[in-house]
Formats: C-alpha cells, structure tokens, sequence
C-alpha cells in the first residue's frame, strides 16, 4: 500500500477521452489505493464506534445507494411555471430599490425587519465584527435556502444569483424524474449534535411546508409512505432532563401542555383558553426552553405575524421560567460543566475534573466533550474564556470548522442544553429508525421523522407498527414520555 498520489489533480479539465491508456492506468491504480487506504483507516476507526452508528451508517447510504421513491414530472413542471412567476414579481419588487440591497446597515436593517438573524463574521483585516455578506460567507449564503421567499429574493440580489433555490430544486427533480428514482443524499453527522444534513444540492431536510415538491415525491408502485413525526421531542427531553416532572407528568397524560402554559400566562382557566393564546403558550414551550430572552422571543414572535411588546414578551418569558424552575436550574448545571471544560482544557496535565448535568448517569462531562449515551460526544474543540472586544465580558468560545477555515463559536449554559437535547433526540430517532428498517424499507429522514415504505395492502398495520417504534422509550431514558403523529398518503405530500 502506497500514499495518495496526484492523479486527480493531475486530471483536472480533462474528459474521459483525454486520457492516454497509460495516464487511464495510472488512474485506476490511484483509485483502487484510495479504496485500500479508507478500508484501512476505517479498519482503525470501526471498533470505537458503536454498533447502531454504523447501522446508521448503513441505512444512510442506502437511501442514496438503494432509491425507490418516484417523481411526478407534471407536478414539477407546473410547480416551476408557478415558481418562476413568483421570483419575477418577487425580484422585481426587490431590485426596485437596489441601494438598500447594496448598503450593508441598511441590507442588515432589512433582514432584521424580515425576523432574519444577520449573519456576523470577524474581519481578517480589521479584527472586528463585521456582517458576512460575501459570496464566499456560509451563513449569508444559507438564506437562499430561508423558509420566506421574500428573504430568498433579498439575498439572490445581493450575491447577484438569478434563481432561488425552489427553482433549483425543482428543476434539479425534474432531471432526476427523467433518469428514475429519487436518491436521498443525506449527509451522515453533519450538524454539531449528529444530526443529518442535506447534499447534493436538493436538500431534502429543507422542503417548503406545504410545497408541491412534497406531492410529486411518490412511493413505489403497490406501496404507500408512511410518514411519522416524533412530537415536541426536544420539549419533552428537556422536561425530562431537567427533572421538570409536572411538565413530564403533562405530555405523558397526554394533556395540553400549550394551554397549560398559556393558562399561566394569561392568568386564566386551561378550558378558557382561545386558538391564539394558545399559539403563544405553544411558541414559549417550544422557544424559551434555551434561555430565549425577551428581546429575542419578541423578534421570533414577528416573523409569525404576531407583535407583542418587549415588556408583554418580559412577562411571558418570566412566567415560563418561574413555572418550570428545574430547566433554568438546567442552564446553570451546564453552565458549570462548561466551566469545567474550559478548566480541564486550561491544565492538561492534571487529571480533569468530572461534573453532572442533567439525569444521572446519561451525561458524562469530560476534558473538553460531553459523552452521550451512544457512547459518541459533543465536543468543544479548544474551550476557552476569552475576552469579548464588542462588550469587554469574558465568554467561552470552542472552535468550529467551515471548509478549512476555523470559526470562533460563542457557548453558554442554555446553548450548551440546546446542543444536548438535540444530540439526544437524534440518537432517538436513529434508534427508532433502525427498528422500523427490521420490518420496512425507511426511505428517508426529515428532522424528527422516518418514512417508511409500506405495502398497499397493509397500509395501517405498517403506520400502527411505525408508531409504535416511534413511541418505544430508549433502556437509557425509560421515564421519557415520548409521542408521534403520522399520515399515510401516496405521495409524501399526503
């Protein structure tokens, strides 16, 4: 076995029939060593890893390897008449007063107006803050994919781009419609907490709510999707990891823990609550849970068309907190983890300190990671204390990598539980996932759900079973009350 050579550098501009048979064999060699060498290093890496990870692995790869969902090619092609109407009125509207576009304050000002959170970047020139709104800028570039097709057209002016993503996307599906099926490319641990990412520039994490991409995805012939969806699973791990045991008692009876917070609120009987009291008893379930302040919970609440005062937002996030004392006493606990790291990370030489967060025996902290129950972690690469220029407060910061470049993250104690609940939730769901595949193809996976592939003629059997699965508690969390909600349909649209 030999080290990576430079053939695919060297290949670089040239078509298969620009290669010389000799240059083809050079090549071929390259690639079968490449093979050899993943096979080795992964030979070193497999038996630290556990079991269900690499059955994740598996099931991963063979949404992409092993595709049977169908395409309608009439519903895309509508859907991108319909798509590119839109963008035209929209753009329009927007390059109307390009000078704002153009403006930095005056495009942050915008997005901020929009309930977007302006993406910000340290300045290699200056060493201060500056907004990322380059073409080259991660975060910038993520807007294209933003729910508002208002903020997709914003952000297409700027970078000078003539098509939003839906357009992309749907014209991207129609090429697959003329190949066959639809591969899921998903990327395996691609966010921080383990969760799954979208690839290959289609992005199936992220489809519109309501969009007709959703109806023209199509289940195999004979067969219907079963699509289950884990409800309020962060909600819940977050009650039943702080020990917030009313809260726990509430979603395991099955009550309605959205008018029971929005009873509080308002000061009024559960039965006398009404549809948008409840909406906002669900959006504080759902929002304050990671220390969420006021200021912020406000911003959050515009995006929906909702507008509250600061001071209305005030009282409804102290109300949440003076409710469910154990969760900010959650916040703290990881707080003092995070000190912990920072210090262990400090002095390597001596032996790191242990400390708790949450249920016992669920989360181990160690020297700069925090192990969960899979036996994988979260990691904090570098924590450090480190003094802020912009306020003059010390703040601990990890660094996170985008492509080569190495990006300083700002990590406290209720980020730090959001990070965990997360991460947990997805070991949840792969679990959950590797039980339906026993008995189903799983066809894909969107967030908190599975989709599974089930036969025709069982079609309730298989939702009944998937269910099921859904609802099965983990050995290492056998107090957590978990739930699910699910459809049956032709198409994953319904």
């Amino acid at each position: 076995m030999v080290a990576k050579g430079h053939e695919v550098e060297n290949a670089l501009g040239k078509r298969r029939l620009d290669f010389t048979k000799e240059q083809m064999a050079r090549y071929a060699e390259y690639c079968r060593n490449d093979a050899d060498l993943t096979y080795k290093l992964f030979t070193k890496l497999a038996p630290q890893f556990p079991i269900s990870e690499l059955n994740l692995i598996d099931l991963t790869i063979r949404m992409f390897s092993e595709p049977v969902l169908g395409l309608d090619k009439c519903v895309l092609e509508d859907h991108l008449t319909s798509v590119r109407q839109k963008k035209e009125k929209l753009m329009a509207a927007v390059s109307a007063d390009k000078s704002v576009i153009m403006s930095n304050p005056q495009l942050a000002s915008l997005l901020e107006k929009m309930g977007v959170e302006v993406p910000m970047k340290v300045s290699p020139t200056t060493g201060k803050e500056t907004f990322a709104f380059a073409k080259s800028d991660e975060g910038f570039k993520a807007l294209l994919e933003h729910d508002d097709p208002k903020v997709q057209a914003v952000v297409a002016a700027r970078l000078g781009v003539k098509s939003t993503l839906e357009e992309t996307r749907t014209e991207r599906f129609i090429g697959i419609a003329d190949r066959g099926t639809l591969p899921i490319p998903l990327r395996y641990y691609a966010a921080h907490t383990g969760r799954w990412g979208g690839d290959d520039k289609v992005n199936m994490q992220n489809l519109p709510r309501g969009s007709q991409l959703k109806n023209a995805i199509l289940a195999p012939t004979g067969h219907v999707l079963v699509d289950c969806d884990s409800s309020q699973i962060e909600a819940r791990t977050l009650a039943w990891l702080a020990g917030q045991d009313d809260l726990v008692g509430a979603f395991d009876k099955g009550e309605d823990v959205y008018k029971i917070m929005a009873s509080k609120i308002y000061g009024k009987l559960v039965e006398d609550i009404n549809k948008d009291e409840r909406f906002i008893g669900k959006t504080t379930v759902l929002g304050a849970g990671y220390g969420m302040g006021a200021a912020k919970f406000q911003a959050q609440l515009k995006t929906m068309g909702v507008e509250l005062t600061e001071g209305e937002c005030t009282h409804i996030i102290n109300v949440y907190r003076e409710q469910y004392t154990k969760i900010p006493a959650l916040w703290s606990q990881a707080g003092r983890a995070l000190n912990t790291m920072v210090n262990n990370n400090a002095m390597p030489d001596k032996a790191p300190k242990t400390s708790k967060v949450g249920k016992k025996d669920v989360l181990i902290v160690r020297k700069s990671e925090i192990e969960l129950p899979n036996g994988l972690t979260l990691k904090y690469p570098n924590i450090r204390s480190e003094l802020d220029p912009k306020t003059q407060q010390y703040e601990t910061v990890y660094d996170t990598k985008k492509g080569r470049a190495k990006i300083r993250t700002r990590i406290y104690g209720g980020k730090c539980v959001e990070n965990i609940c997360q991460a947990l939730a997805r070991i949840i769901i792969g679990e959950q996932m590797l039980m339906v595949s026993r008995r189903y193809k799983v066809a894909m996976t969107v967030h908190d759900a599975v989709v599974a592939v089930v036969p025709e003629d069982e079609a309730e059997e298989g939702r009944a079973f998937v269910e099921q699965c859904m609802r099965m508690r983990p050995k290492w969390a056998s107090g957590l009350p978990l739930n699910c909600e699910s459809k049956i349909g032709a198409s994953y649209g319904g």
